[in-house]
């Protein structure tokens, strides 16, 4: 099966509406692969701004939501909130979310229910910390978090899931094509096991942890690597090498 190529651009706590409306002129006036679905993942205070000035071609998420429509839950934003504003993805359970500010497989997993309540897309974020890793428990660590995503998703043509390995976010450390794709792997194998074939053959599984236009190419001929969320490198112009990483 085909899977559409998957790239968003998670602007995380970044920008100035100066900086935010250059970036925006560059992504409108790209040269993109036309075969790529693209996202953009702006800080919630700009989202407006951006999606009133980003050519329609560009879906846009929100960085995170919470679990109610609405009440005095102070600093959040609801998926009705993210919708109201033609916004159709959310990104959940960064590693941000989960190790600075402590989400819990559990509350993703709440999250992810009501995002798909509202028809909002999901992109779902798992992946190991390097304490993880050294202790050799990444595939308890993403397996778990995978069933938290699959216990609450009703309608997968919504959810994209991303892979970080958490020790190379920010750090200017890749993992190898190799080790992404054997983890690629294993999560699509654990889909088809426990939820079904069709679902573990159609969704996508995308890639993010320090992602550049000098290493994208080859993360992209890997089978199962089926696009990135780029942090630090959507912000500069390499972001349209990343897009285009097929091409």
């Amino acid at each position: 099966m085909t899977r559409k190529f998957f790239v968003c651009g998670n602007w995380k706590m970044n920008g100035s509406k100066k900086s935010i409306g250059e970036l925006i002129q560059l992504l409108n006036q790209a040269k993109l692969d036309p075969s790529v679905e693209v996202v953009c993942a702006a800080p919630t205070i700009y989202l407006d701004m951006t999606r009133s000035k980003l050519d329609p071609k560009f879906g846009m998420a929100a960085q995170n939501c919470y679990i109610v429509p609405s009440g005095g839950f102070t600093g959040e934003i609801s998926p009705a909130m993210i919708k109201d504003c033609d916004i159709n993805w959310v990104i959940l359970g960064h590693s941000t979310r989960r190790h600075i500010f402590g989400e819990s497989n559990e509350l993703i997993g709440k999250k992810i229910a009501h995002a798909q309540e509202n028809s909002l897309g999901v992109i779902v974020c798992i992946g190991e910390t390097l304490d993880e890793k050294e202790r050799g428990i990444t595939d308890e660590v993403i397996f778990a978090q995978t069933k938290a995503i699959a216990d609450n998703v009703k309608d997968w043509s919504k959810v994209v899931i991303a892979y970080e390995a958490g020790w190379a976010i920010g750090t200017g450390k890749s993992a190898t094509p190799q080790h992404v794709q054997n983890i690629h792997e294993k999560v699509r194998e654990w889909l088809k096991t426990n939820v079904s074939e069709p679902v573990a053959n159609s969704v996508r599984i995308i890639y993010g942890g320090s992602v550049r236009g000098d290493s994208c190419r080859e993360l992209a001929t890997q089978k199962d690597i089926d696009g990135f969320i780029v942090g630090k490198g959507s912000l500069k112009p390499e972001f349209v090498d990343i897009v285009n990483a097929r091409a």
